[in-house]
């Protein structure tokens, strides 16, 4: 039988099934519409900003929105976004 390489995430999915952590859940529509609804509410944009930063910082920002596979301004959002909800 031909052994499956599995990347990193899926070893953790794997791990996690395995170890009894993940389980299906009973009503998978609902949850659906539920965290539909939660995502919608969550990613709304309706302002916008203008913000002074040192063309370092910003460098940086891109570096690390680079790295995450996403648009900086995505990733300043989100990063804001994080913050504000811990």
């Amino acid at each position: 039988m031909k052994k499956i390489k599995l990347n990193k995430e899926e070893k953790e999915i794997l791990n996690l099934a395995e170890s009894g952590r993940v389980f299906s859940v009973k009503n998978k529509k609902r949850e659906i519409i539920k965290y539909s609804k939660i995502a919608k509410g969550t990613l709304a944009k309706n302002k916008t900003i203008s913000i002074r930063m040192s063309e370092v910082d910003l460098i940086k920002i891109k570096e690390k929105a680079i790295q995450e596979g996403i648009p900086y301004q995505t990733f300043i959002s989100s990063t804001l976004h994080k913050v504000i909800r811990s």
